[in-house]
């Protein structure tokens, strides 16, 4: 398990996506808890589980599942075709995976059947990024893109999307990567880290400051996406 997953730090050139994530999957991981009780979470595309110790404090049961012979997963297959019961599961993660999915209206409609009336699915995406495939790299989205798809596939009670990060951090994010990469073949690749720190921070400061660069309208960019979608009881 990546430590640097769950606290990431300022010298890190996607800050902007990974500590938010951190965050919000920390906070949810409990309040799923604190409405369900000890629940049955299903991880897809678990790859490592960097987030189980988030979830471990709160569940009965953690299954994953991946597409590849993973040994933490016990379930094989794609999102949009789950190998699991219907209404099977009280909580359903999806981090980082939808980017890279063939069908994400099906894979959607198959997170809402496996989810159980009342339960709720925890996905996150990306808004904008570099192009990194793994072994595909297919979509990008906006929070208007990503609730019309979950409310227009699948049986939901509520969806709420909020931007992980504002647009001075997710600017700065990738302006970080690519300088990460370019002083890394130079002998200043010592300094890239600290680089990087002082972009992140002071691109963190700027979104704490104005409230229009963390709000989705007109102009802005987010990095990444954070969907909570319960299921209708």
């Amino acid at each position: 398990m990546s430590d640097a997953r769950l606290d990431p730090p300022l010298s890190m050139p996607t800050y902007a996506v990974r500590a938010p994530l951190a965050r919000w999957l920390g906070a949810e991981a409990a309040r799923a808890g604190a409405d369900l009780g000890p629940y049955r979470l299903l991880d897809v595309g678990c790859g490592e589980m960097p987030y189980l110790t988030l979830f471990q404090p709160h569940v009965r049961e953690v299954v994953g599942m991946d597409t590849w012979d993973n040994p933490r997963a016990s379930l094989r297959g794609v999102i949009e075709s789950i190998p699991a019961d219907d209404a099977s599961f009280d909580v359903v993660l999806c981090a980082q995976v939808l980017e890279h999915v063939d069908d994400p209206a099906q894979g959607i409609r198959e997170l809402a059947r496996v989810t159980r009336p009342g339960g709720r699915v925890l996905l996150s995406t990306h808004g904008a990024m570099v192009y990194h495939p793994n072994p595909v790299d297919l979509w990008r989205w906006t929070g208007a893109g990503l609730d019309r798809l979950f409310r227009t596939n699948g049986d939901w009670g509520s969806v709420t999307v909020s931007a992980g990060s504002g647009t001075a951090s997710s600017l700065a994010m990738l302006n970080a990567i690519y300088l990460e990469h370019v002083l890394r073949r130079t002998p200043l690749r010592v300094v890239r880290g600290p680089i990087v720190g002082l972009l992140n921070r002071a691109a963190r400061a700027l979104d704490r400051r104005v409230a229009q660069l963390r709000d989705e309208r007109p102009g802005t960019i987010a990095a990444n996406y954070h969907v909570v979608a319960e299921r209708a009881a």
